[in-house]
């Protein structure tokens, strides 16, 4: 388990962080000014910052220069500024990533753990089983009952991503958005297409599944062979939301549904 500390003053942000960093598996602790977020990162040793540029007291811009003077912390700035110019400056004065807002939960996990693997920090992730599934997300290998499935790259982000939440049913609205980054939206046809070839790997197809389910209007989910069956006994589940970060509501959210997006 990752221990973060995210220093962001908005607090629904700041909100929607926590609740998607801690669905992620990550531990995570929250300042909502500059000073506060420099002594919390001083004192707590956290493995990894993730900070706001606009603060209310001090420029994260100087909150990241003042910490890197006195550790060596890694530090991801998630901000609003897409100019090339900040994101130069802050990367030269020893900021590790940039994430621009709005972003998605699952690029920004995707980030923070390729900073702390990048270092030698990172836990590897055991691997995920559903069934006779068994996915190595380190290794990005699948094996079904025994048997390695021979994946392309998308099809094991969008098995792995399902697999993360296994049991809850994802909108294709949120797949297209944590998946494929396409937060405003894209073709659904996309997400059907792949979702077919898995089938055929996993040896299913839609109308007798075992691994992937689809809820009439809702959208999929994956869960075991008799987990699967029981729920399409009891009819739909509640669409799992997405997790949007610093902008527009997020692309995997029921309309009307309240919360922020969490920017990718």
């Amino acid at each position: 388990m990752s221990h973060l500390l995210v220093v962001e003053d908005d607090p629904q942000l700041r909100s929607a962080l926590v609740r998607a960093l801690r669905d992620r598996g990550h531990a995570v602790a929250t300042a909502a000014t500059g000073m506060s977020g420099l002594d919390a990162a001083v004192t707590d040793r956290p493995d990894l910052v993730v900070l706001d540029l606009g603060l209310p007291d001090v420029d994260g811009a100087q909150v990241l220069r003042m910490l890197r003077a006195v550790s060596d912390v890694p530090i991801i700035v998630a901000t609003a500024r897409d100019e090339e110019g900040d994101m130069v400056a802050v990367l030269d004065d020893g900021a590790d990533d940039y994430i621009v807002k709005p972003f998605g939960a699952a690029q920004l996990d995707a980030r923070i753990k390729a900073v702390l693997r990048r270092l030698g920090t990172a836990e590897p992730e055991a691997p995920l089983r559903v069934g006779g599934l068994v996915l190595d997300s380190a290794a990005r290998e699948v094996v079904l009952d025994g048997a390695p499935l021979d994946l392309t790259p998308r099809e094991f982000d969008l098995l792995l991503y399902l697999a993360r939440r296994a049991g809850q049913v994802v909108s294709r609205r949120e797949l297209l958005a944590e998946v494929w980054q396409q937060p405003l939206g894209g073709a659904d046809k996309t997400v059907d297409v792949h979702l077919s070839w898995l089938r055929r790997k996993l040896g299913e197809t839609a109308q007798k599944p075992r691994y992937l389910h689809t809820v009439r209007t809702v959208g999929v989910k994956l869960a075991a062979p008799e987990e699967g069956a029981a729920e399409d006994e009891t009819g739909p589940s509640d669409v799992s939301s997405a997790d949007g970060i610093g902008g527009a509501p997020s692309a995997g959210r029921a309309r009307g549904a309240s919360g922020p997006r969490i920017p990718e």
